[in-house]
C-alpha cells in the first residue's frame, strides 16, 4: 500500500537532496544499461537456486560490485513507495584459448569460420532479494559487443528498477550469473524508519512508543531475526493507536526485531531491529542459550540468535575444580545455533560436560549426561594415545597435568589417534601408589647399588689393584732382583702376586693350574699381569712362537713361566691384552727392541729408568694421575737399587746368567 508522502518526508528528512528523489510512475518494473549495452528483464521472477559454481568455458560477464540507490515509485503524485534501485557493474573475466590448429600451423585452420573472440558475450544476471517476509528473485540478460570485450575490464553496469521494500525493513541483496561462474556479490541495504516507532528505556523495562492517531488499526508483531532460515514469530496482536508496550530487560535478544503494518489491504510492513549492539541483549542471549542431548552421541545448542561459538568436551571431577577441556586429543568444534553436532563417544559419563567458547571466552557450560547417568563420580580419566609404530602410552588427567599410568578401564572415547578412559578413583589412588612405592624400591636398590659399588672402589682402592708378575728363573740372581722389585711393588696400593711366594701352591697344583687360576683372578679384577722379560723369557717365547712348545731345557720345575705360554700366547695373538698386560725389562739387562715384536703390542717399560711410567700403567685404568706418583717411583728405585747392584756388580766374581740370551752383554739398557 502506498505511503502518504508527508510520512515519507518524515522518515527520510527534508533536506534537498532526500526531496529530490527521483520518481518512477508506474507499478512496472523496468531495466537499462550503460551504452553499447543490450539488456532485458524477463517478464516474471525466477527461484532463487544459485547453484554451484562451474569452470568458464571461456571469457564470461561477472557481476563485480553492486551499487544500490532510493528512489520512490509512486501511484499518486503524493502517494509512493520507497524503492531500492541496483546497479550491477560487469567485467570480462577468463580469456580464449588458442585453437589446437593454429598453434601447429601458426594461422587461422579455416579463414571462412567466424574466430570466437570476435563473438559478442552474453550473460544472465541474477539479482536475489530478502527483506523479511518478502524475498523474490529477478533475471537480467545482457549482451557485449566484441568491440568493448577487453580481458580484466569493466565493461559498463546494467541497472534495475527496482525493488520495493518497506521504511525501516533490512534489505539483503545476491547477485549471480546463470550458470555461476563465480562466488555471488551481495550488499545489506538499511531503509530509514518511521518516526511513529520509537524505542524508550525505563530501568528495567524497555517502551515500544507507536505514535498513531486514535483511529489507525495496525498490527504488531515481535520475532527472533535469523539469518539462517525462517524467523521466528514471539508476539503478535492487533491494535488501535497511539500505544506503549513494555518490554523486560531479560525479553531483549540481539535479533529481536519489530515489524509494525496498518490493518489494510496489500499494506506494507515496517521492520526495525534495535537491539542488536544491546549490551544487555547479548548477556540475556548466553543466558538464554541451552544445551540438548539428543542421542547418546548428539547434541545441539538451542538459543534465540544465531552466534559465533566453538564447543569441547572437557571432564568435570568433584570437588569443585575447574572443568577441563580435553583440547587435546579433541579439539574446537564451530557450533551453529539449532544444528546437530556430534562427539565420538562410545558411551557417555557423568563427568563428561560440554563447553561453549565465544571470543575465547567461556560463556556456557553443561554436563549433558548427568542427568541420564546421576551425579558426578569420583573417577579419573585416563587419556591413551597411540604413535607412529603404534605404541601406546597412558597419563591420568589430574589439575596438575597428565601422570603417566598404565591401566585398563571402560572406554568412553576412540579413533585413530588414540582413545580415553574412565577408571574408578580408588582403583587409579591404589595403582598410582603402587607405582609410587615401586619407584621408591627401585630408587632405593639403585642407591643401595651406587653405594656398594663405590664401597667396592674404595676397598679396591685400598686394597689395591692386583698385579701377577711373571718371569723367567735364569737363574738365583735374576730371581732375588724379581723378589726385590715384587716386595718394593707392595710397599705401593698393589696386591702383588708371584710364583717366589706361593711355592707351596705352585708344587701341590701344578705351574699350569696355579697359573691360569692366578691369570683369571686377576683380570677379573680388573688388574694387569706384568711381563718381566729377561734374556731367558725372550729365548722360551721366541720357542713358542716358532713350534709352539717349549723344547727340553734346564729349567727349574717351579718355572711358571714357561707353563703360562699357553695362556698368555692366545691372549696377545686375539687383541686382548691391550689394558690387561704390561712388559718390562731391567736396564742393562736387555733391550726393548729384543722382546718379540707380538709381545710390544703392549707397553714394554725399561727399569729403573722407567719407573714412574710403569708405576703409571699399573695403577687402575680410569684413577687420576698422582701426584705422589715420582715419589713413590723414586721410593721404589731405592728399594730396589741393592738387588740391582748386587745382580750387575758381585763382589768377587761376574753374576751368573750375564750375557745370556740376545741383546745381554754390557750397555744393552742403554742401546750401546
Amino acid at each position: 500500500m502506498p505511503v502518504p508522502w508527508f510520512l515519507l518526508s518524515l522518515a527520510l528528512g527534508r533536506s534537498p537532496v532526500v526531496l529530490s528523489l527521483e520518481r518512477l510512475v508506474g507499478p512496472q518494473d523496468a531495466t537499462h544499461c550503460s551504452p553499447g549495452l543490450s539488456c532485458r528483464l524477463w517478464d516474471s521472477d525466477i527461484l532463487c537456486l544459485p547453484g554451484d559454481i562451474v569452470p568458464a568455458p571461456g571469457p564470461v560477464l561477472a557481476p563485480t560490485h553492486l551499487q544500490t540507490e532510493l528512489v520512490l515509485r509512486c501511484q499518486k503524485e503524493t502517494d509512493c513507495d520507497l524503492c531500492l534501485r541496483v546497479a550491477v557493474h560487469l567485467a570480462v573475466h577468463g580469456h580464449w584459448e588458442e585453437p589446437e590448429d593454429e598453434e601447429k600451423f601458426g594461422g587461422a585452420a579455416d579463414s571462412g569460420v567466424e574466430e570466437p573472440r570476435n563473438a559478442s558475450l552474453q550473460a544472465q544476471v541474477v539479482l536475489s532479494f530478502q527483506a523479511y517476509p518478502t524475498a523474490r528473485c529477478v533475471l537480467l540478460e545482457v549482451q557485449v559487443p566484441a568491440a568493448l570485450v577487453q580481458f580484466g575490464q569493466s565493461v559498463g553496469s546494467v541497472v534495475y528498477d527496482c525493488f520495493e521494500a518497506a521504511l525501516g525493513s533490512e534489505v539483503r541483496i545476491w547477485s549471480y550469473t546463470q550458470p555461476r561462474y563465480e562466488k555471488e556479490l551481495n550488499h545489506t541495504q538499511q531503509l530509514p524508519a518511521l518516526p511513529w516507532l520509537n524505542v524508550s528505556a525505563d530501568g528495567d523495562n524497555v517502551h515500544l512508543v507507536l505514535n498513531v492517531s486514535e483511529e489507525q488499526h495496525f498490527g504488531l508483531s515481535l520475532y527472533w531475526n535469523q539469518v539462517q532460515g525462517p524467523p521466528k514469530p514471539r508476539w503478535h496482536k492487533n491494535l488501535t493507536g497511539p500505544q506503549i508496550i513494555t518490554l523486560n530487560h531479560t525479553d531483549l535478544v540481539p535479533c529481536l526485531c519489530i515489524q509494525v503494518w496498518p490493518l489494510e489491504p496489500d499494506s506494507v510492513r515496517t521492520n526495525i531491529c534495535p537491539f542488536r549492539e544491546d549490551p544487555r541483549a547479548h548477556q540475556n542471549l548466553w543466558q538464554a542459550a541451552r544445551l540438548q542431548l539428543l542421542t547418546l552421541q548428539s547434541w545441539l545448542l538451542d538459543a534465540p540468535c544465531s552466534l559465533p561459538a566453538e564447543a569441547a568436551l572437557c571432564w568435570r571431577a568433584p570437588g569443585g575444580d575447574p572443568c577441563q577441556p580435553l583440547v587435546p586429543p579433541l579439539s574446537w568444534e564451530n557450533v551453529t545455533v539449532d544444528k546437530v553436532l556430534e562427539f565420538p563417544l562410545l558411551k557417555g559419563h557423568p563427568n563428561l560436560c560440554v563447553q561453549v567458547n565465544s571470543s575465547e571466552k567461556l560463556q556456557l557450560q553443561e554436563c549433558l549426561w548427568a542427568d541420564s547417568l546421576g551425579p558426578l563420580k569420583d573417577d579419573v580419566l585416563l587419556l591413551e594415545t597411540r604413535g607412529p609404530q603404534d605404541n601406546r602410552s597412558l597419563c591420568a588427567l589430574e589439575p596438575s597435568g597428565c601422570t603417566s599410568l598404565p591401566s585398563k578401564a571402560s572406554t568412553l572415547w576412540d579413533d585413530d589417534l588414540g582413545a580415553l578412559w574412565a577408571c574408578p578413583m580408588d582403583k587409579y589412588i591404589h595403582k598410582r601408589w603402587a607405582l609410587v612405592w615401586l619407584a621408591c624400591l627401585l630408587f632405593a636398590a639403585a642407591l643401595s647399588l651406587i653405594l656398594l659399588l663405590k664401597k667396592d672402589h674404595a676397598k679396591a682402592a685400598a686394597r689395591g689393584r692386583a698385579a701377577l708378575l711373571l718371569y723367567s728363573a735364569d737363574d738365583s740372581g735374576f730371581e732375588r732382583l724379581v723378589g726385590a722389585l715384587a716386595s718394593a711393588l707392595c710397599q705401593l696400593p698393589l696386591r702383588v702376586a708371584v710364583d717366589l711366594w706361593s711355592r707351596r701352591e705352585l708344587s701341590a697344583q701344578g705351574p699350569v693350574a696355579w697359573f691360569h687360576a692366578q691369570r683369571r683372578q686377576t683380570l677379573q679384577e680388573g688388574g694387569v699381569v706384568v711381563l718381566l722379560f729377561s734374556p731367558g723369557a725372550v729365548a722360551l717365547c721366541s720357542e713358542w712362537l716358532q713350534d709352539g712348545v717349549s723344547g727340553p731345557g734346564a729349567h727349574g720345575p717351579h718355572d711358571a713361566f714357561r707353563a703360562s705360554l699357553s695362556c698368555v700366547l692366545p691372549d696377545f695373538l686375539q687383541g686382548r691384552a691391550p689394558g690387561s698386560y704390561v712388559g718390562a725389562c731391567f736396564d742393562r739387562l736387555l733391550h726393548p727392541d729384543a722382546v718379540p715384536a707380538l709381545f710390544r703390542t703392549v707397553p714394554v717399560f725399561t727399569l729403573p729408568s722407567q719407573l714412574p711410567d710403569f708405576l703409571g700403567a699399573l695403577q687402575q685404568p680410569r684413577a687420576p694421575r698422582s701426584g705422589r706418583l715420582q715419589e713413590r717411583a723414586e721410593q721404589v728405585s731405592r728399594a730396589l737399587q741393592p738387588a740391582l747392584d748386587s745382580y750387575f756388580h758381585p763382589p768377587g766374581t761376574p753374576a751368573p746368567g750375564r750375557g745370556v740370551g740376545p741383546g745381554a752383554g754390557p750397555g744393552a739398557g742403554d742401546g750401546t
